[in-house]
């Protein structure tokens, strides 16, 4: 019995993974394909497909390195001589066709001199032309100061050639001339122009001063007139309130006293000018026939000779003394004012004392003030009536208590520290009183005993003008005292 030779077997094939997302053959087509008996589906996506192996390339080199003359020349003969066309000539050597055209066009018009490179962009230098570049020159050799604007204005102006400031620049760049920053310099400060009238009278400037009297805390307020010509005080008045019925009071005091003047000169405070209307200064001043000067606002300069004034009375009076009160504080700044017109010198009149330019037409006058005025009127004005030492101690009901003098008061101090203020006055007797200044002044006790004095803030004055009581201007001085 013959053997049966098993069948041949088969090989299976093994298909690639199936990519993810594809549908298998089947799913297709139904069945299985025909003759494939795989452990795996076939996938449309497989079918035909070579699978991709990763090689090694190299990346193509930079730009070729540019051809000198002689090699451009050589390969246009070796161009001519092989004789096939352009495209094919130039894959052989590397150069595309338009290159190798015009290097051929080149050749044949300007000989082997137009096979050399030529430079890229604009020609450099200036493009105007000659006759402006002269002009240009002439110019700036002529007027070394005018700068290119000028220059180019100039050109427009008068020959009618056109060129640019910085085509002029450009010119002068290449003539060799180089811009050089010189630092500027720093503009200094106008000097202040100085002002004096030439007679006594012919102007009068006023002004506010304000400080704190110590031991009342109470601030007060100081209005002056001053003598433009011999910087003479001619009237000043101390108030409580800086109100422009004070003003009108030491305007007329001093009017009173000496001549009406000419012309006075003030600020934009309050008490002198109002935005609407006249102020109430200004239509005392039309009375009397005084024209009113107005200083420009925020410049203190114009006012500064009783500027000045009022730093000396700081300086030499208000800073150091300690007033007793409002009453005691117009006596005694008037005293420093009677030592400000007849015996302080002043620098800025020659060393004179106001009184010298201001009575200088009346000597007699002069002489007769100067018998008024007290010797010692800066010591009064500084520290008031001068007392002996004085120091007492002793018991009084079997308590001890001492009293000594701490300048111009008297202290009286108990066994307990306590402190207390008083009087040492004999029965009958008054307390020395300060004398009278000279200067004509105007407070808020004018006309009143020394205890009749109003409350803070308060004067007999002050219902003299109706309306609100003017603010402070900004530019017043002031201190403690």
């Amino acid at each position: 019995m013959p053997s049966e030779t098993p069948p041949a077997r088969r090989e299976e094939e093994v298909s690639p993974p199936p990519e993810p997302g594809a549908e298998p053959a089947e799913a297709i087509q139904g069945s299985w394909v025909p003759g494939l008996h795989t452990a795996e589906h076939i996938y449309p996506s497989q079918l035909g497909r070579r699978r991709r192996t990763p090689r090694l390339t190299k990346k193509p080199e930079g730009p070729a390195a540019t051809l000198t003359p002689e090699q451009r020349l050589l390969v246009l003969d070796t161009w001519k001589r092989s004789g096939l066309p352009a495209s094919d000539f130039g894959s052989l050597v590397g150069l595309s066709t338009p290159t190798l055209y015009q290097w051929r066009r080149r050749f044949e018009t300007l000989g082997p001199g137009g096979l050399l490179d030529r430079p890229r962009g604009a020609p450099g230098g200036s493009k105007l032309p000659e006759l402006t570049r002269r002009t240009i020159l002439m110019l700036k050799e002529s007027n070394p100061d005018w700068g290119c604007q000028r220059i180019s204005d100039m050109l427009f102006r008068g020959p009618a050639l056109p060129a640019s400031p910085s085509a002029v620049a450009r010119v002068l760049k290449e003539e060799g001339y180089q811009l050089e920053e010189a630092p500027t310099r720093a503009h200094q400060a106008p000097e202040p122009r100085e002002f004096e009238r030439a007679k006594p009278n012919q102007l009068w400037q006023t002004d506010l001063f304000t400080f704190i009297l110590k031991r009342q805390n109470r601030r007060v307020y100081l209005v002056a007139f001053m003598d433009d010509h011999s910087r003479y005080l001619v009237g000043y008045g101390l108030h409580g309130t800086q109100s422009g019925a004070l003003v009108l009071e030491v305007l007329r005091a001093a009017v009173a006293s000496y001549q009406t003047p000419e012309e006075i000169l003030s600020d934009n405070g309050a008490q002198y000018v109002t935005w609407r209307g006249k102020s109430a200064f200004s239509k005392e001043l039309e009375k009397l026939g005084i024209h009113h000067i107005v200083s420009s606002p925020r410049h203190p300069q114009t006012l500064g000779k009783i500027e000045r004034f009022w730093g000396s009375l700081w300086q030499e009076c208000v800073e150091r003394a300690v007033f007793l009160d409002l009453f005691d504080a117009q006596r005694r700044i008037g005293l420093f004012i009677d030592h400000y017109n007849f015996q302080r010198p002043h620098q800025g009149i020659g060393g004179l004392v106001p009184a010298d330019r201001y009575f200088a037409a009346a000597p007699e006058v002069l002489r007769t003030l100067n018998e008024r005025v007290a010797a010692n009127a800066l010591e009064l004005a500084r520290a008031g009536v001068p007392r002996a030492p004085f120091y007492l101690t002793g018991q009084a009901g079997g308590r001890s208590f001492s009293v000594h003098a701490e300048g111009e008061r008297m202290i009286l101090t108990s066994a307990d520290g306590e402190r207390k203020e008083i009087e040492l006055v004999p029965p009958g007797e008054t307390a020395p009183e300060l004398p009278k200044p000279l200067c004509p002044g105007i407070g808020d006790t004018a006309g009143e005993a020394r205890g009749a004095e109003s409350a803070p803030g308060t004067s007999p004055i002050d219902g003299l003008l109706e309306g609100p009581p003017p603010a402070a201007e900004g530019s017043e001085k002031g201190g403690e005292a």
